[in-house]
C-alpha cells in the first residue's frame, strides 16, 4: 500500500530548509511520503526517500538584497500561487488524490490559496521562536501611521504589550524592514492562520511556555512546539531501529 503524502513548503533559506527537512525526516519514519515543492532557488536536491519538485517563475533568491525582504516576500508569494496551484493539481492526479496535508513555512502564506481550493488540510510551520510569532501577530493589528505617532512617547515605548509582559511596543521588531505601513501589511498575511488546522514551531514548551499559551489562544488552533527538530529527528530513529 502507497504511504499518505505530505507536501513540504520551505521558504529557500538554509535556515529554513533546514528543520523542514527534520521534520520531514521525523514524518517518513511514521509511514508517510514526503514531497519538497521549491522556488528556483533549490537549496536541497536529493535526500533518500524524498521527492523534490521545483516551481516555475519563481522570484530568485538574489533578489532579495535588490528588494529588500518585505518587497522580496510580496512579489515571491503573488508570483508563487499560480504555479504552486498547477503543482498541487499535478500531485493530486499522480498519487490519487492521496495527500494528507500542506506544511508550508509560514513566510509562504501563497500556499494555503491552493489548500483552500483542493480542500485539503494544512498546517502552518514557523521554524522561528514563538515570541517571534507572537511579535507578528501583534504587529499585524497595528496601524502604522498611529504607532509611528505613539512611539515618540517614551511612556508608550515603555508600555507592556497587554497580556505579554513582558514584552514592551519597543521590543517589537520594526526595524530594517523598510515602509512601516508595507511591513505591517505584509505582517497581516504572514499571520493570518487563513484555513490552517494548526501551527508548529521549532520550539520547546518549557522555554517559551508563555508565548505559546498566548498564540492558542490567539489562534484558536493548535500549536504544537515541536523542537528542537533535531533531537526529535534523533528520538524517532531511535524508536526506529528499536523496533527493527
Amino acid at each position: 500500500m502507497e504511504k499518505r503524502r505530505i507536501i513540504l513548503v520551505p521558504f529557500p533559506a538554509q535556515g529554513h530548509v533546514t528543520p523542514f527537512i527534520q521534520l520531514g525526516q521525523a514524518l517518513s519514519l511514521k509511514g508517510f511520503s514526503t514531497t519538497v515543492v521549491q522556488g528556483g532557488s533549490n537549496q536541497v536536491s536529493h535526500i533518500p526517500g524524498f521527492q523534490f519538485l521545483t516551481i516555475p517563475e519563481t522570484l530568485p533568491l538574489s533578489q532579495l538584497k535588490t528588494l529588500g525582504p518585505v518587497e522580496f516576500l510580496m512579489k515571491l508569494n503573488k508570483t508563487s500561487e499560480a504555479s504552486f496551484k498547477d503543482c498541487i493539481s499535478q500531485l493530486l492526479l499522480q498519487h490519487d488524490n492521496d495527500i494528507a496535508c500542506i506544511i508550508y513555512d509560514e513566510l509562504m502564506y501563497f500556499s494555503e490559496a491552493a489548500a483552500k481550493k483542493f480542500k485539503l488540510p494544512s498546517v502552518i510551520f514557523s521554524t522561528v521562536s514563538a515570541t517571534s510569532r507572537v511579535c507578528g501577530s501583534v504587529l499585524s493589528k497595528l496601524n502604522a501611521e498611529k504607532f509611528l505617532i505613539d512611539m515618540e512617547d517614551h511612556e508608550v515605548q515603555d508600555k507592556v504589550v497587554d497580556d505579554l509582559h513582558p514584552l514592551t511596543y519597543k521590543d517589537l521588531p520594526t526595524s530594517g524592514m523598510g515602509p512601516l505601513d508595507r511591513y505591517l501589511e505584509l505582517c497581516r498575511e504572514i499571520f493570518n492562520r487563513g484555513t490552517a488546522s494548526g501551527v508548529i514551531l521549532n520550539t520547546a514548551s518549557c522555554l517559551e511556555s508563555s508565548s505559546l499559551s498566548w498564540l492558542q489562544q490567539e489562534l484558536g488552533i493548535p500549536v504544537y512546539p515541536l523542537g528542537p527538530l533535531v533531537t526529535l529527528q534523533l528520538q524517532q530513529i531511535l524508536v526506529y531501529w528499536k523496533r527493527t
